[in-house]
C-alpha cells in the first residue's frame, strides 16, 4: 500500500473539484503542483477516485432534473409518450454520441502528441477568447429544451475539442451553447448535464485500466473523493449564481492570466 501523502492528496483533489466544471481548464491547472512541487504522476486510482467525486456531485446536484429526464425519455421509449422531458433525454444523447466516437477513434493520437505545455498554454488563451466573444455577442434568452437538434449537435460537437489539453470541456461546451443563444444559465446547465456521461465514461475507462493496477491505498481514495465531491458540489453553486450576475468575464481574464503564466514559467 501506497504512503498517504496528504497534502498533495487535498491539493490535487481541490484543483479537481474546483476546475472540473468551471471554464478554466483543469489540464492548465495540474500543470504547476507537479512542476513547481516535483510530484510524480498521482496514479490511475487517484484519477479515478476524483473523477467519480466529481461525477457524483453532478448528479446529486442536478437529480431533479436527471429524474425528470430520465423518466420522460423512459416514457418515450416504451409508451411512446412524447415530453419534452424524453426530447431532452434523447438529445443530450444526440450531443453525446461525437465525443464517444472520437475518443475511441482519436484519444492515442490525443495522449501521444497534444501534451506539450505550449499546446496547453495556447488553447487556454483562445478558448478564453472564444469564450469572452460567445458571452459578448452569443447569449440570447432561449432555454434548453427549445433548442433544435442541430444546436445539440454542434455543442456535441465542440466538446471533442476537449480532447485537446487545456480546452475545457466545460468551457467550449459553454461557448457553443452561448453562440446558440442560450441564457448564461441555461448554458452552463447544459455543460453540467452533459458532463454527467463524459465523466462517467472517463472514469469507467479509468477504471479498466485500473483493474490490472498494484494494490492502492483505500484511505487515500476515499478521501480525495470525498473533497473533491464536496467541492465540485459547491463549486456548482456558487458559479451558477456568479454567472448570472458577472457573466463569464472574470473566468476569461483569468484563463488569459493562467495562459500567459504558463508560457513564462513552463515554455
Amino acid at each position: 500500500m501506497e504512503d498517504f501523502d496528504l497534502i498533495r492528496s487535498t491539493v490535487l483533489a481541490l484543483i479537481q473539484g474546483l476546475t472540473e466544471f468551471l471554464p478554466i481548464s483543469s489540464s492548465a491547472h495540474l500543470i504547476f503542483p507537479s512542476a513547481l512541487l516535483g510530484w510524480e504522476d498521482q496514479g490511475l486510482a487517484f484519477d479515478v477516485a476524483v473523477h467519480l467525486g466529481t461525477l457524483i456531485a453532478v448528479v446529486v446536484y442536478f437529480r431533479h432534473d436527471i429524474g425528470s429526464i430520465f423518466l420522460g425519455w423512459s416514457r418515450h421509449l416504451i409508451k411512446r409518450e412524447a415530453s419534452q422531458e424524453s426530447r431532452l433525454g434523447w438529445m443530450l444523447i444526440l450531443a453525446t454520441l461525437p465525443l464517444v466516437v472520437a475518443g475511441l477513434l482519436l484519444q492515442d493520437i490525443v495522449d501521444t502528441h497534444f501534451r506539450s505545455t505550449a499546446l496547453i498554454a495556447s488553447t487556454t488563451i483562445i478558448f478564453a477568447l472564444l469564450l469572452w466573444l460567445a458571452d459578448w455577442k452569443g447569449h440570447g434568452e432561449k432555454k434548453l429544451p427549445y433548442l433544435s437538434w442541430k444546436a445539440f449537435l454542434l455543442v456535441g460537437l465542440a466538446q471533442v475539442l476537449a480532447l485537446v489539453p487545456g480546452t475545457s470541456r466545460s468551457g467550449v461546451t459553454m461557448t457553443a451553447a452561448l453562440f446558440c443563444h442560450l441564457d448564461r444559465k441555461e448554458a452552463a446547465r447544459f455543460s453540467f448535464l452533459l458532463s454527467i456521461p463524459a465523466i462517467a465514461g472517463a472514469s469507467l475507462l479509468l477504471f479498466i485500466d485500473l483493474l490490472s493496477a498494484d494494490t492502492v491505498n483505500w484511505f487515500e481514495l476515499v478521501y480525495a473523493l470525498l473533497l473533491s465531491a464536496i467541492v465540485a458540489f459547491l463549486c456548482i453553486h456558487y458559479f451558477l449564481k456568479l454567472i448570472t450576475r458577472l457573466g463569464f468575464m472574470p473566468f476569461v481574464v483569468y484563463r488569459l492570466l493562467l495562459g500567459v503564466l504558463l508560457f513564462i514559467f513552463f515554455v
